[in-house]
């Protein structure tokens, strides 16, 4: 870092994959804009265990997929720290529609899942990139699985990783040489989200999902933020790639 600290925005930082990649850059040198909507609180958790990890923090409130909030974001991510060299795209929801329930879908339900997981994408990316010429720096979106193979996952959700896949390799193009755009693409989770998703059959399935994978376990999201560290922090030349983080599940099965 020679000397000078450079600066990370995590989108979607209170808990899960958002407050692993926030803790794993304050341990990696960065200080750190912890982007939360709602969970005030817990982002507030992640602040402090940055602040340990020796980080300057900024908790900052803004929906993802409204423009004036992120522009109003980006300018108290800019007065902090001066500078911005990452980012990561984590913010994302679902909605708990089986796939086949084509009449239980609720339109804006869809569109909600699209306006935080592809829209929001875009427009956090839209407003650092300034900053992030500037810098040099990288990107590094969560897609999923589920936007790379078709599977059991709710059609809004699987749709929009899809999109952020595409948008991953597109925007590496229209953001070079100066920005590096990746992504990864984490498998079966262990953590609240599977947990909302599984249910009551959250350890059985987790465990036969084990069972199958190369590496005999499923992926946590300290897993995923080594892999966006080292994506931000080394792999200079890679850019439009998307990382598959399962164990060797999908390559084997």
């Amino acid at each position: 870092m020679n000397g000078v600290r450079k600066a990370a925005l995590v989108t979607g930082a209170a808990t899960g994959i958002g407050r692993a990649a926030a803790i794993a850059l304050a341990r990696a040198g960065f200080d750190v804009a912890v982007n939360f909507s709602r969970s005030g609180n817990e982002a507030r958790v992640t602040a402090a265990e940055c602040e340990k990890a020796g980080a300057k923090t900024l908790a900052v409130q803004a929906d993802v997929g409204d423009d004036a909030g992120v522009r109003r974001m980006m300018g108290e991510i800019g007065k902090a720290f001066g500078r911005l060299d990452a980012l990561v795209n984590n913010a994302g929801t679902t909605m708990a529609t089986e796939p086949k329930d084509f009449d239980g879908v609720d339109v804006g339900e869809w569109k909600k899942v699209f306006d935080t997981n592809v829209l929001g994408l875009f427009l956090v990316t839209r407003a650092a990139a300034p900053m992030l010429k500037a810098a040099k720096g990288a990107i590094v979106n969560t897609c999923s699985i589920a936007g790379l193979r078709p599977g059991p996952q709710p059609l809004a959700y699987a749709a929009s990783k899809a999109a952020v896949a595409n948008l991953t390799k597109t925007l590496a193009g229209a953001l070079g040489p100066e920005i590096r755009v990746n992504a990864v693409a984490p498998g079966w989770m262990e953590g609240d989200w599977m947990k909302r998703t599984l249910g009551e059959n959250y350890d059985g399935l987790m465990a036969r999902r084990a069972r199958y994978t190369p590496l005999k376990r499923c992926v946590t999201a300290e897993d995923v933020a080594e892999t966006m560290v080292n994506l931000i922090v080394s792999n200079r030349f890679v850019t439009g790639e998307i990382v598959i983080i399962d164990g060797g599940f999908a390559s084997t099965t």
